[in-house]
Order: structure tokens, then sequence, then C-alpha cells
């Protein structure tokens, strides 16, 4: 069975792609540009993973392509505090058009519930409404330090561990309880 992976620079992602690996389950890693910092990092996660499985090239989406004008009209409108949760949303709905076209089954994430503010119950229960492929999120129920561990076990954790910019767009009070209704209004006033 095939999957796409949402691969960041970060620890989660890579675990979780090599968690499905392991599984027997081929993924094709999506990363979103933001900075070469970040790509740099991401390349070097996908040769680590690359050994544990049947991963696939890594397919590089340009993030301000569709997530910085949605950030820029959530300005505009008043709801920042959102920006988050649109941003996962917009790459879950990327992933599962790329999945469609790609014959993939499902969308693997780092998630981890209630690690930030995107993945809150709540929060998670919009995301998930961007795509009509499963989700599979095999951190969910597992602590930092599991995770950590893990990462180091296979040799990721000193590459995600490095320093890089932070994401400027982060609010400085993301919503964290997100009401799905509320979400569907932005989400028409945006013209998503």
């Amino acid at each position: 069975m095939k999957a796409v992976g949402l691969l960041s620079s970060g620890i989660d992602s890579p675990v979780a792609i090599y968690l499905m690996l392991r599984k027997g389950i081929e993924v094709i890693p999506i990363h979103f540009r933001q900075d070469a910092t970040k790509e740099e990092k991401v390349q070097e996660l996908w040769e680590v993973l690359s050994k544990y499985g049947r991963l696939h090239e890594l397919v590089i989406v340009d993030f301000a392509e569709e997530h910085v004008p949605v950030f820029e009209k959530l300005r505009e409108l008043k709801k920042e505090r959102w920006t988050c949760v649109f941003c996962k949303w917009l790459m879950i709905r990327k992933a599962c058009r790329i999945g469609h076209e790609v014959g993939a089954r499902a969308i693997v994430t780092g998630d981890s519930l209630g690690q930030v503010a995107s993945q809150t119950l709540d929060n998670l229960l919009i995301i998930s409404s961007a795509s009509d492929l499963p989700i599979l999120r095999p951190l969910i129920g597992m602590d930092k330090e599991e995770v950590v561990s893990i990462a180091k076990k296979i040799g990721t954790f000193e590459i995600s561990a490095r320093k890089e910019p932070p994401c400027q767009f982060t609010p400085k009070y993301p919503i964290v309880r997100g009401s799905l209704s509320e979400f569907e209004k932005i989400r028409e006033a945006l013209g998503l």
C-alpha cells in the first residue's frame, strides 16, 4: 500500500514515516518548502529514512504559493489566530490531491495529540476535513520522550534538532480549540 507522508525538518514527522515504512507501507514524502535551511535538513532526513523501506523521491511543494496568500487574507479578516489551523488544513488538502495523483491510499502525519496548536483534538477534527483519504497518525498517543527515543535510534534526531529559523507566520495566540462551524465561515470568506 502507498501513502503520502508530510515530512518537515522537525523530530516527529520523520519518526511517523519510519513507523509506517516499518509496517511495509510505501511512502511518498511531501515537504512544504519555507526556507533553504529546512529543505537541506529534509533532504538529509530523506536519505536516512530511505534505508528503512520503500521511500519514494521527495515531493517539494512551494509553501508561499498557496499558504502565504491565505495568511494575508486571514490578517485582513482579523482572524490571524487561525493561521496554524489553516496552515495544516492546506497541507492536508494538498497532500490529499497529490495522494490521489500517485495512487496513495492514506496520508501520514507526525501529529501527537495536544503537542501544538494545530494538534488539539478540536483542531485535528477541523484539519481532517481537508481530506477524503484516511489520515494515519502513528504518534498520536506518544509523549515527546518516546518520539525522541525512536528518532535517536533511527538516526534522525541529530539532524532534526539542529537550529533553524522559527515559522514567521505563527500567531502570538493561536486558536487551540477551533470550532468547525467558525472554521467553515472563515473558509468561505477566504474562498477556499
